[in-house]
């Protein structure tokens, strides 16, 4: 162990092995996380970084700012939000009715029982409607969390990304769009 580390109280050092294991976690490709959230070869246009202050949709829209919200959502600890807001996305979509409540099954265990591993922040009233709606799976069981949800991201965690020095780092690192024409430059008269 690094004598720096050594010196930590034990409490900092099983918290800083909880952190690791989490975003560890996180970072694995799973159902719940959305893929392909790699900012580092290809980084957003200025105006595209622009954009996601004109609405929480559209930084939602853009890969780059889904994966950048996602990145800000992790370091408050509420990535459960993000990953529970798309998951019943994905469950909305599925074709199969004999898929509904194995489904349906798997989002209420991970984000919405009481034990929940990622347990949302949702009032009673919503929980026990999610939980009456488990009884028969259909599409729109999740509706009234998922709303829950994407109102508590876009009134709270929405402004708070707009402030929050990653995404002020994220527009100062941001290059102008190429398609800006180049003026033809002046010869000087001697």
């Amino acid at each position: 162990m690094c004598k720096g580390l050594a010196s930590l109280p034990t409490c900092c050092l099983e918290r800083a092995k909880e952190l690791k294991a989490r975003l560890a976690s996180i970072m694995q490709k799973s159902n719940w996380i959305i893929s392909g959230c790699k900012i580092g070869q290809n980084k957003p246009t200025l105006e595209e970084c622009l954009k996601w202050k004109e609405s929480f949709e559209k930084l939602l829209s853009s890969k780059y700012g889904l994966c950048a919200f996602t990145a800000f959502l992790v370091s408050e600890f509420s990535e459960e939000n993000i990953a529970f807001y798309f998951a019943c996305e994905d469950y909305r979509s599925t074709k199969s009715p004999a898929k509904l409540p194995a489904k349906a099954q798997k989002i209420y265990d991970e984000f919405i029982c009481g034990d929940a591993p990622r347990e949302i922040n949702i009032d009673h009233e919503t929980r026990d409607l999610t939980k009456a709606n488990m009884q028969t799976p259909s599409t729109s069981c999740f509706d009234a969390a998922q709303h829950k949800i994407y109102m508590l991201m876009a009134k709270d965690c929405y402004p708070r990304f707009l402030r929050s020095p990653a995404y002020r780092d994220l527009v100062c690192q941001a290059k102008p769009s190429t398609k800006a024409t180049k003026q033809p430059r002046q010869e000087k008269k001697a």
